[in-house]
């Protein structure tokens, strides 16, 4: 569901360029958004939400509205149950964003780009910032598609909503539902005033947004880790918070149980322990528990290194 609104930013900073500085309302006949769990292990459900609606306005505020009551996990028991006990009968979840236009220039019919978002979610009382890469498409003068361009993953703790997934195990009579929940969402919107309004001579081109060097890119880099990473302090997941870790020694975090390997392992995280370790983490320090496979490019860890830096100290 975090999902969505990062695609409402997108649509948002496209459609509010000069050229297209009118309203646009999501069509839900063309949108789509849907998200995936297992449990037991090995088995694996898609379900989705049949109502959306929402618009973007002119001055790129995104406002969109997911009706829970239309999940569809194509049981209707299993309705009831995550209307009730997961979503706890709120209704609705509302997304909403405020957007930077520099972001994205504006897009000719049949042109196409990503971009990355950042937006809110609020679910029963559980606000959720998020961030994601969309894909953007012109379909028409009237019409743009925003994506989302890779899955993205979302935590049910994040969400709010670990106490209504224990009561679906316990309904359910199941050992496990995985708490790491993947999204997708495909959206259309239309602009409502099919009066398009003429573009200023030569005052048209929106400029691509500045590089922010490193730190921007290490922020799309650690998407691959914020499935189990998460930086506040002594926040941890399935794996550790990594608030503070450069100049801490592996292992010793209180309140997260490492493998003795990591534990004995001696290592400072420094950038270049660091940067080791995520090339090879079952090579630098054989038998831990870290599934990450590590980067392969130098370019992205040196990346997210630098993001690290930026956003978990002091």
């Amino acid at each position: 569901m975090k999902l969505l609104l990062k695609a409402v930013t997108i649509a948002s900073t496209i459609v509010a360029t000069p050229v297209l500085a009118q309203t646009w309302t999501l069509a839900p006949e063309g949108s789509h958004l849907a998200y995936g769990s297992i449990k037991k292990n090995t088995v694996g459900e898609v379900n989705s939400f049949s109502k959306l609606s929402g618009q973007v306005s002119q001055d790129g505020k995104a406002e969109i509205e997911i009706d829970l009551s239309s999940v569809e996990t194509n049981i209707d028991i299993r309705n009831q149950r995550m209307i009730e006990y997961v979503f706890r009968k709120a209704g609705t979840a509302s997304l909403t964003a405020q957007f930077d236009m520099s972001e994205v220039s504006a897009l000719s019919v049949g042109e196409a780009t990503t971009v990355d978002a950042e937006a809110q979610l609020s679910l029963a009382g559980a606000e959720v910032g998020f961030d994601a890469e969309m894909f953007v498409a012109r379909l028409s003068e009237t019409s743009v598609m925003v994506s989302t361009n890779d899955m993205i993953f979302i935590s049910t703790e994040d969400a709010g909503v670990d106490a209504g997934v224990d009561k679906l195990m316990q309904l359910a009579d199941l050992p496990g539902i995985t708490r790491t929940v993947p999204v997708t969402a495909r959206f259309i919107f239309n602009l409502d005033d099919k009066k398009v309004e003429a573009a200023p001579v030569a005052e048209t081109t929106v400029l691509a947004a500045a590089v922010e060097g490193d730190v921007k890119a290490g922020k799309k880099v650690f998407r691959k880790c914020s499935a189990c990473h998460k930086l506040d302090a002594d926040r941890h997941t399935v794996g550790p918070s990594l608030h503070g870790i450069f100049g801490a020694k592996a292992g010793q975090a209180d309140g997260f149980r490492y493998s003795d390997p990591l534990q004995q392992s001696e290592i400072v995280w420094t950038p270049e322990t660091m940067a080791a370790f995520l090339t090879d983490p079952k090579g630098t320090v054989p038998g831990n528990k870290m599934q990450f496979p590590g980067l392969k490019k130098e370019a992205d860890i040196a990346n997210v290194i630098a993001y690290l830096q930026a956003e978990t100290q002091g």
